[in-house]
């Protein structure tokens, strides 16, 4: 293999950003034109079940470039950063096995970070100790349960919304099984290494105004698609409601659209309202740590296609 083909078989490319801002159409038009493979770092598109709801890419993309880690796991499965993380190095290590480009594309800030800087040495947590903090968060509710957390662990307290059942449960049981916070665990040097090769982050951050618009847009489109029984399929299964896959955005104002609890044009109203704010959340994080994650790092706009090229162009000519 010639140094060119050495540097891009050694080489990858992330694509991040908020939802609805263009990720996966960068990473295919990335993918034609540096004979690369997506590998989806999207935890919710992980999900088979979530194809619409998703947006993941569709029968037309997959046929133009290869794609990996889209609709892997059942919804009754709880994925999770480490279980990524070790899918996605064997897919990386896969595509460099056949000469081609890995582009990671997704949304999913925590996902990145254990790609970038390895997994925080956090212990096993007993079952015992996880199932007493389930049945205390049932028993005092989600601000409740907050207020508990916050008199043992202020710092993730401080952290995690009161409505962020999951993560408020495993912040409570790390403390109380290690006595120690769960930021001073992920303060730790990581348990395995960092990604060691080459590595390059486009990070797209588009104006908010755009989008949100683009959220509202593409939440309407999605329910005309067929979302709304894309849901009633994922109820039907009887699953427990605080699978991960249960919460994905628009699952829940569907849902009670579906029970009669509401109409559709209430719960499209809320399900671009929480899709909007979601990518507020997303355009924080990676606006506050993203550029920092990678030696090569660059925010761009989807439209600014050439720039974004050039850059990775030149990122694959000197990666070694």
């Amino acid at each position: 293999m010639n140094k060119e083909g050495e540097r891009k078989r050694r080489a990858a490319l992330v694509v991040a950003g908020p939802t609805a801002s263009g990720k996966s159409d960068l990473a295919l038009r990335l993918a034609e034109t540096f004979d690369g493979i997506v590998i989806n770092a999207d935890s919710m598109q992980l999900y088979r079940e979530l194809r619409i709801l998703t947006a993941r890419p569709g029968a037309t993309a997959e046929a133009r470039a290869p794609h990996r880690l889209y609709g892997v796991l059942p919804a009754a499965e709880a994925g999770s950063a480490a279980a990524w993380r070790a899918r996605a190095l064997a897919e990386i290590e896969a595509a460099w096995a056949t000469g081609r480009l890995p582009i990671l594309v997704g949304g999913t800030g925590l996902y990145l970070q254990t790609l970038y800087r390895g997994l925080a040495p956090v212990p096993a947590i007993p079952p015992s100790v996880l199932a007493e903090a389930t049945a205390l968060h049932a028993e005092l509710g989600p601000e409740g349960f907050h207020r508990a957390l916050a008199a043992r662990d202020p710092e993730m307290a401080a952290r995690l919304r009161p409505s962020d059942r999951q993560r408020l449960v495993r912040a409570f049981s790390v403390v109380v099984a290690t006595g120690r916070s769960l930021a001073a665990w992920q303060a730790m040097p990581p348990r395995e290494p960092a990604f060691d090769a080459p590595l390059a982050t486009i990070h797209l951050d588009p104006p908010r105004a755009e989008t949100y618009a683009r959220c509202d847009t593409r939440f309407a489109a999605m329910v005309a698609e067929g979302a709304l029984e894309e849901v009633a399929a994922l109820l039907a299964l009887g699953l427990n409601p605080d699978l991960p896959a249960m919460k994905a955005v628009g699952v829940a104002p569907l849902g009670r659209h579906l029970r009669g609890e509401t109409t559709l044009d209430e719960a499209i109203a809320v399900g671009q309202q929480a899709t909007r704010r979601y990518a507020k959340r997303q355009m924080t994080w990676f606006r506050h740590r993203a550029a920092l994650s990678t030696p090569q790092s660059a925010q761009f706009s989807e439209s600014f296609s050439p720039e974004i090229f050039s850059f990775i162009r030149q990122f694959l000519l000197t990666a070694l």
